[in-house]
């Protein structure tokens, strides 16, 4: 009786939960489409530009010389504008829209504001590859953790083998790639091996394709973390297998069950379930790993970031970097969090 009233609650406090959040999220959807439809058009801003600015716009309609760069960037809820020469005599002003009026975006607050809005646009690719940067990091992250589990299912397996052989082979493993940095490791696939064995990543595609060195690139990083990520899923595999009561391998045993069939129909089942806290945080540290392959060019996240402070010349690029981390990593701790809440009720 007491663990039928115990999942009950658990269902009821889940339900309450989710319910919250729902609320919380339409709250969000509504405030959004209330902004957008609020919000200022880009002609509107247009008009807010300095007389300076206007006239050279009009020069500039007939002319193939363009000296004036206009940059718009729209979130709906928020845009920006902002009018830059170039020349021995240059100019700069720039605009900030919300909740349908216009704000000078060239000194203090609005400035930082315009700032920040121009950045993440730039950084999410908004415009030419939506959410790029996010797209890539994801894409990297998702497949290196499911590859990495699946070797890691064989690597914990052989860990915990009888076989000595076998053991050490994949203790040796796990040792190396969880005691060496990951950096260095994504050096050794993308510099090292190809100078040993004479290859280079972009040969192994289309030398015609403009992406071949992209395409490379998330090759040898895809190889590198999956790597990484099968040595540290390995630990947590073994150690969920070896959380299993013993007297059960005992049990399949006396039942005639071999080993392959103890391990696939008992053990790992029950497992797998054990598994899921642990290998979800190993999803997270890996998006925030991901990171590194800035060093190898692949344009993430942080990458772009880096390029723009680079063209920029500002250092305030990384703060909407690090926001974009964050609301990306707080989503899916939500989303695992919900995923053991949901496990935890059939305890």
């Amino acid at each position: 009786m007491n663990d039928f009233l115990k999942k009950l609650i658990n269902i009821r406090e889940w339900g309450r939960s989710t319910k919250t959040t729902a609320i919380v999220a339409v709250a969000v959807v509504i405030l959004f489409i209330v902004l957008s439809v609020m919000n200022v058009s880009e002609a509107a801003m247009m008009d807010q530009a300095s007389t300076e600015v206007k006239q050279m716009i009009e020069a500039e309609k007939d002319s193939t010389r363009k000296r004036l760069t206009i940059t718009y960037n729209d979130f709906k809820a928020i845009s920006y504008l902002s009018f830059t020469t170039s020349g021995a005599q240059s100019h700069h002003e720039s605009y900030v829209a919300f909740g349908g009026k216009v704000f000078d975006a060239n000194e203090g607050f609005g400035k930082f504001t315009g700032q920040m809005v121009n950045y993440t646009y730039r950084m999410l690719g908004v415009g030419q590859n939506l959410l790029h940067g996010v797209k890539l990091t994801l894409l990297l992250t998702t497949l290196s953790i499911a590859i990495g589990f699946v070797f890691s299912v064989f690597l914990a397996l052989g860990k915990i083998s009888s076989k000595k052989v076998i053991s050490k082979i994949c203790s040796g493993y796990i040792f190396f790639f969880r005691g060496t940095p990951l950096l260095i490791q994504l050096f050794v696939v993308y510099f090292s091996i190809p100078g040993i064995f004479g290859f280079s990543w972009r040969g192994l595609f289309d030398i015609a394709d403009p992406e071949a060195v992209y395409k490379g690139a998330f090759l040898a990083a895809l190889i590198a973390f999956s790597l990484n990520a099968a040595a540290y899923c390995a630990e947590i595999v073994r150690a969920a297998i070896q959380s299993i009561d013993k007297g059960q391998n005992e049990a399949a045993k006396a039942l005639g069950l071999g080993y392959a069939q103890t391990m696939t129909h008992i053990v790992i089942p029950q497992a797998t379930r054990r598994m899921i806290p642990p290998l979800c945080n190993e999803f997270i540290m890996m998006i925030k790993d991901v990171s590194l392959v800035f060093a190898i060019s692949l344009m993430d996240i942080t990458t772009i970031s880096k390029t723009i402070m680079t063209s920029e010349g500002s250092y305030l690029v990384f703060l909407p970097a690090l926001v974009i981390y964050l609301i990306v990593t707080a989503i899916f701790t939500w989303l695992f969090n919900k995923m053991e809440e949901r496990l935890s009720v059939y305890e």
